[in-house]
């Protein structure tokens, strides 16, 4: 696999040097500045590829570029939207990029109650807590038809567990929850995360999975045209959340969205961490079946704090968890091996150690939350050990 790493720009406490220290041999990144909905300025996709060669490193992949919620409703400006994504496709061609990530989560993106919990050791790490998140629902934002969407023991428990809460944790729960991408300054207020909601009213699964194939059917034949990979990152995490539904959560939700849309460039971001909080998801099986068509690779693990769907979990460190790294590694080093015997030009996979707990002086770093330089390294280090084992021409797979 090629070994990548997120960098948010220059706002970024951690830097593209760290990355190349770190073992990193391209960079994953974005031009989070520019609204969602525009089309991205050449001379900025120029200037991320200078600042990122500055620091001894190459952009490899986009992650991302945003998909608008009118293009997700199909309302308002989408159209024009829609144009503009597929011109900022052609321009990231013409500099250079050819693997481009994005998601199609309604309002939320990925979404966590906690940024800096806890964990053992005294490590900080991202944190989903179920019963807190259902305590904003009810009691901060005070969805209409909340009630309906949680059993009578979950909604006492966080009628409980909201009162005790002080006035800091609510807002601090408030601020979490209504975060928007990593590295934008997008966020929303309760007042403004409900409007946002009202703006899905009637839109249904089925609906939002159409819209998806709509999306794809305009920006494939570009993408694919322009050589360019587009990845579609699972749902995070992978269950409806605030009455919203979410459409890739699971291997059959995959393969509605790759059967519909039959096309090499159309393709899947394998997010071990995303995928990996359902319990029913088997990701080294998924790895093998949707393998042709996984263009991009988040490996990071989570620990469910129980096995039912929907649950609470914790990013965990990279080689524990509930997810069978070794497995998943070796099931994508197997696809490479196909790739390479086929002639593709593809075929070595983008990588890249996703989150990170933050350890030792990451905790004085302040850097973007599960973004951390030391603890993606520890992750990195042992993915790439794992990947060298199983590549050894002597005991390993190869």
């Amino acid at each position: 696999m090629r070994h990548t790493w997120r960098w948010f720009g220059p706002i970024d406490k951690v830097s593209v040097q760290d990355a190349a220290q770190a073992g990193a041999q391209g960079i994953v990144s974005a031009l989070h500045h520019i609204p969602t909905g525009e089309v991205w300025p050449m001379d900025q996709i120029v200037k991320r590829h200078e600042e990122i060669k500055a620091g001894g490193l190459i952009w490899d992949v986009v992650e991302s570029v945003p998909v608008s919620e009118s293009i997700k409703t199909q309302t308002g400006d989408w159209r024009s939207h829609l144009a503009n994504w597929q011109e900022t496709l052609r321009r990231l061609s013409a500099s250079g990029i050819r693997t481009v990530c994005y998601n199609f989560m309604p309002v939320l993106d990925w979404t966590r109650t906690d940024l800096r919990w806890t964990a053992r050791h005294g490590a900080k790490a991202m944190r989903f807590d179920l019963i807190d998140f259902v305590a904003f629902d009810l009691h901060l934002l005070k969805r209409p038809g909340a009630t309906e969407d949680y059993a009578e023991a979950i909604r006492e428990k966080a009628a409980s567990r909201f009162a005790e809460m002080s006035d800091e944790r609510r807002a601090g729960l408030s601020k979490n929850i209504g975060a928007g991408l990593p590295g934008s300054a997008d966020g929303y207020t309760l007042p403004q995360l409900l409007e946002l909601l009202q703006t899905y009213s009637g839109i249904t699964r089925e609906k939002l999975q159409r819209h998806l194939v709509d999306f794809l059917s305009e920006v494939t034949p570009v993408a694919e045209s322009v050589g360019i990979n587009i990845c579609a990152h699972p749902d995070d995490p992978p269950w409806a959340l605030l009455g919203l539904p979410r459409i890739l959560s699971s291997e059959e939700d995959y393969l509605h969205m790759l059967n519909a849309v039959d096309s090499p460039a159309n393709g899947v971001t394998f997010c071990t961490g995303s995928l990996g909080a359902r319990a029913s998801n088997d990701l080294a099986g998924m790895v093998k079946r949707l393998a042709p068509r996984i263009h991009f690779v988040h490996l990071r693990n989570v620990h469910r704090e129980e096995e039912g769907t929907p649950c609470s979990f914790f990013e965990d460190e990279h080689l524990e968890g509930d997810t069978d790294m070794v497995a998943v590694i070796a099931e994508l080093l197997a696809e490479e091996k196909r790739r390479k015997a086929q002639g593709r030009p593809d075929h070595q996979i983008p990588m890249r150690p996703d989150h990170g707990q933050e350890i030792l002086d990451d905790l004085k770093r302040g850097a973007q939350p599960g973004y951390p330089a030391i603890g993606r390294l520890k992750g990195l280090a042992e993915l790439r050990g794992i990947e060298r084992a199983l590549s050894h021409s002597k005991y390993g797979l190869a």
